[in-house]
Order: structure tokens, then sequence, then C-alpha cells
């Protein structure tokens, strides 16, 4: 239950985030912008939860200190799985279990970000920007009632190329789309299984503030 209601508590604090940057935008001209997004994502480089999800969110804000220099800050939450079937794994201490098992990967990584914009003149803007900062995970591993897992901190690098199209030239609000790369330097233990770092392919639909 917990798991399902940390992403549900984050996405509530993004909507929250949304309103407020709206009203910002109002009093602040064009400056500052406001995202917040369904993120979808392929793990890669991973056999341990390698399975395409839907299970994630995105917001970030960033106003631009340029006329295409756009700096700010990001959170977003995702979650990985893969079911494993029924096998005997060794538990260390010469003992093993015969279970199957539900592999998971839950990730929050937040920071700063840079966007560069060519034209904003239009209403369809389209940009190519860069994430850094830090990124928490628990990947675990669910063996029927029991569950084992491993949490730790990593330095986080992502790409990202995109676009807004707003709906109205006043731009209030708009359709945001981008597809991103990401990094991260989490190595973990999980029974016999390592991971060492964590690389996601992505895509973002979402509305732009």
């Amino acid at each position: 239950m917990k798991n399902i209601l940390k992403p549900i508590k984050i996405f509530i604090l993004l909507l929250v985030c949304g309103g407020f940057a709206s009203q910002a935008q109002a009093q602040n001209g064009k400056n500052l912008y406001f995202n917040i997004d369904w993120q979808m994502n392929l793990p890669v480089q991973n056999d341990f939860a390698n399975r395409f999800s839907g299970w994630g969110a995105h917001g970030e804000f960033g106003y631009y200190v340029a006329p295409g220099v756009a700096v700010g800050a990001f959170v977003s939450y995702h979650t990985n799985n893969k079911y494993i079937d029924r096998a005997t794994i060794s538990t260390g201490d010469n003992s093993a279990i015969t279970t199957d098992q539900q592999h998971s990967i839950f990730q929050i990584p937040f920071g700063a970000l840079v966007r560069f914009t060519p034209s904003r003149e239009g209403m369809v803007e389209p940009y190519i920007g860069a994430k850094l900062g830090t990124s928490y995970s628990e990947v675990s591993s669910h063996l029927n009632i029991y569950k084992v897992y491993d949490r730790g901190w990593g330095f986080y690098v992502s790409p990202e190329v995109g676009m807004t199209v707003y709906f109205t030239p006043e731009k209030q609000v708009g359709l945001h789309l981008s597809t991103y790369y990401n990094y991260s330097t989490q190595k973990s233990e999980v029974l016999n299984y390592d991971v060492d770092g964590l690389n996601n392919w992505g895509v973002r639909v979402g509305l732009a503030f």
C-alpha cells in the first residue's frame, strides 16, 4: 500500500505546483513555464526489471533567463516490474528458497535543468534540454509474502528533446511532448542479482502552463 500511495502523493504535489505556476505565469508574462506529464519508459542494459512501463509522472518548472535559455528544476518518479517464474534461488548462508518473484525498480530523480528553445515566436516551441541531479531508488524482489530490497542514491543525468504546442496565441496552456534518455549511478544487490547503474529511454506526454 505504501508503494502505491507514494507516487500518488508526488503526483498531487505536481498538480498543486502546476496551479501555482499558472498564476505566476499570468503575473510574470511568458518567461515562466511549468510542465506536468505522464511518463512512460523502457529500461535498457538491465535484466532485473526490464519491462516497458507507464507507471510514471514528471513535473518541472523553468524560467527564461535569456530569449532562448531557461533554467529550472524537476522531479519525477517511475516504477518498472518484471515477473520471474518459479525457481530455486540462493538466499545465502547455504540456504535456498523455491518460489516465483515479482521484481520492481522504483526511482525518484530530481535536480536542476537547462532548456534551449531556438524560437519562441510561434505556437509551437521545439527545444533540447538536459537534466542533472540525484536519484533515489528501491530495487526489490517480492517473494510471496516476503520482500527483499536494496535502497540507494546515485548521480543522475538526462538529455531530452521535445516540443510544446500551445492551444492559443496567449500561450496559457499547451500540449507537451518529449523523448528522453537517463542514466543514474545506483548499484544494488538483491538476492543473487546485481544492478549496476539504471538506464532508461522514455517519452512524456502532458500539459504545459
